[in-house]
């Protein structure tokens, strides 16, 4: 068997990352990477000691959740809290960012943006991310399984 690519490797762990999510509506995972090495990780959830979608629903605002930090600011949030640079780093992710997390994204310096899935990928978002020279790649997870 053939060892998988780290693009397929990355994709999976953020797709595992996911699996921690507390959101009903839909479970993100993130993981930041330097030099092949996860720097940080992290789902969208409630903060700490706040109520969860699973246990209260949703709490919805002009069709979003509000209740949750998005898995990407949580991944950043971590390297903050624990003062990792994230400049020229590689961002994997399940679903494309949104344009809040975009703009985060940028300002954080990451240089290079994987994800799985579309999910109301934004216009701006795609144009923020072009006029910065961040690069984006959509990446299938194939030939690894992760049963849940």
């Amino acid at each position: 068997m053939e060892r998988i690519s780290w693009e397929q490797y990355f994709i999976a762990q953020a797709r595992l990352v996911a699996l921690r999510s507390t959101c009903t509506r839909l479970m993100v995972g993130a993981v930041i990477v330097r030099e092949n090495r996860i720097i940080a990780s992290g789902y969208n959830g409630s903060v700490a000691d706040g109520d969860h979608c699973i246990d209260d629903g949703c709490y919805i605002v002009d069709g979003h959740c509000v209740r949750t930090v998005h898995a990407e600011a949580n991944a950043l949030l971590q390297c903050a809290k624990f003062g990792v640079a994230t400049n020229n780093t590689d961002l994997y992710v399940t679903h494309f960012p949104c344009l809040q997390c975009c703009k985060q994204i940028i300002q954080a310096g990451i240089t290079r943006v994987y994800y799985e899935a579309d999910y109301r990928n934004h216009e701006l978002a795609m144009q923020l991310f072009k006029e910065a020279n961040v690069q984006i790649k959509k990446i299938q997870l194939k030939d690894v399984q992760i049963i849940v």
